[in-house]
Order: C-alpha cells, then sequence, then structure tokens
C-alpha cells in the first residue's frame, strides 16, 4: 500500500478521535460531523457540516470528500459537489456539502460519520495551443452516443 504524510490539525470545535482507516484495503477515512446541536435537513435541503480538521496536503496531491455509501442508500443523504476537492494550498476547516436527496427529513448529529475522505494525486496540464485535434472513432460524440450497454 503506497502511503504518504498529510500533517492533521485539530481546531477548537473538534471534539472525538482523528479519522483512522478501518481496514487495510480502506481507500478512505471517514470524518465526524463537529456540531454544537443537531442539524435537520429537510429533502432538498443542504448544509455545510464542520469536521473541526484541517489538513497540510503535499505539493502534488488533494483530498477527496465523498459520500458515504450508507448514508446514501438508507437516508438519501450524499456530498453535493461530489468528490469535493480539498486542495494541496487549503488551509482552513474543512466542511463537507451534504444534501438531502431522500424524501423525508434527516437529522445530522455530532460525532455522525458525515463523510470519507481520499488522499488522490493530482497532475496539472500543460495545455497547448491547437487548431486540430487527432481522429478517433467516437470523435465528438458524447452523451449516450456510445450506447447503453
Amino acid at each position: 500500500m503506497n502511503k504518504v504524510n498529510v500533517k492533521i490539525k485539530t481546531l477548537e470545535n473538534f471534539k472525538g478521535e482523528l479519522p483512522a482507516y478501518q481496514s487495510a484495503g480502506a481507500s478512505g477515512v471517514d470524518v465526524r460531523a463537529q456540531l454544537d446541536g443537531p442539524v435537520v435537513l429537510e429533502p432538498g435541503q443542504r448544509a455545510m457540516i464542520p469536521t473541526g480538521l484541517s489538513f497540510e496536503i503535499p505539493m502534488g496531491f488533494e483530498i477527496q470528500a465523498r459520500p458515504r455509501s450508507g448514508w446514501a442508500a438508507k437516508n438519501g443523504l450524499t456530498v453535493l459537489n461530489t468528490p469535493g476537492t480539498i486542495d494541496a494550498d487549503y488551509r482552513g476547516e474543512v466542511k463537507i456539502i451534504v444534501i438531502n436527496l431522500g424524501d423525508a427529513a434527516v437529522t445530522i448529529g455530532d460525532q455522525e460519520r458525515c463523510a470519507q475522505l481520499v488522499v488522490a494525486p493530482v497532475y496539472q496540464a500543460n495545455f497547448i495551443m491547437a487548431h486540430e485535434l487527432s481522429e478517433t472513432e467516437r470523435g465528438a460524440g458524447g452523451f449516450g452516443s456510445t450506447g447503453r450497454a
């Protein structure tokens, strides 16, 4: 398993344990809501959930905030900007933008696992102006042009 060092800082509103991988093959770590009281999300509503954490991510990497599958399947809660990107030069508190896509109100409590964070490599592109692009079989076809199967 490849590893990279990421510094983590707990903020004044943080309580509980630091995020940790729950199995040897886990891709992400769960982060917990750091709330003074419950947050109720009606269907279609969204909220920014504080994690009480900030990170020093090495250049060439990002942290992606992703939904938790159990929350999505059982309650219709997901991360709105999936995956949410935490850039290497950001030092503020990581907050998770959660939306209720379900059909009933959902209450988010303090210390509830609200997202998973995945460390991922990043490449920056060198954009090169071109008047022509190479031909492919697909060409400009998109938005379902390759069929359903």
